[in-house]
């Protein structure tokens, strides 16, 4: 794993306090969002599920507005240690760049029902998801479309408490939720 290493980031607004997310019973799932400066600004969007981190890369981030629908490329599963990086891929490496810990906090399968509810989304590409995190809250879905190639989905925000057009969260926040900066 790459030495850490960060950079200050500029501060960022504080939300609007929403109600907290119901949280199911069981063993808490853990995602991470992670703003990647590599070749390519991106955000990786990852599920934890069946013992490693199911990923995605999102050239533009997370949006709050449920009516955009963000191209989300998946990409090779991660360990779960993948969770906490924060630092410097050094350049030449694959992923070469600054990484920070944009988003984390747990998930679950919207409708309650579990790890299999969870498998069978992302096997039928229909991958509903409720987030509790710092910065991403609520209803989501990951929606595989059927392309040729490797996979390409669709990260879209759910119309709920949380939703907010007004708001664009990865221009607003840039900050780390690991170190504050």
């Amino acid at each position: 794993m790459p030495a850490k290493k960060t950079t200050k980031r500029a501060g960022a607004k504080k939300s609007a306090a929403k109600t907290k997310v119901p949280r199911a019973k069981g063993k808490a799932l853990h995602f991470v969002v992670q703003k990647h400066a590599a070749s390519h600004l991106h955000f990786d969007f990852r599920l934890e599920l069946d013992g490693v981190m199911k990923s995605w890369a999102v050239p533009k981030g997370p949006s709050l507005d449920p009516s955009v629908k963000r191209l989300a490329m998946e990409v090779e599963d991660h360990p779960i240690s993948y969770n906490t990086f924060e630092g410097t891929i050094p350049q030449g490496e694959y992923g070469g760049g600054t990484v920070m810990l944009w988003d984390r906090g747990t998930y679950e399968a919207e409708d309650g029902g579990g790890v299999e509810s969870l498998r069978e989304g992302y096997r039928d590409g229909d991958l509903k998801i409720t987030l509790r995190g710092k910065r991403l809250q609520g209803s989501w879905v990951l929606v595989r479309m059927n392309r040729p190639g490797r996979p390409q989905w669709l990260l879209i925000k759910h119309a709920d408490e949380y939703a907010d057009p007004s708001r664009d969260i990865v221009a607003e926040v840039t900050t780390s939720v690991a170190s504050q900066q």
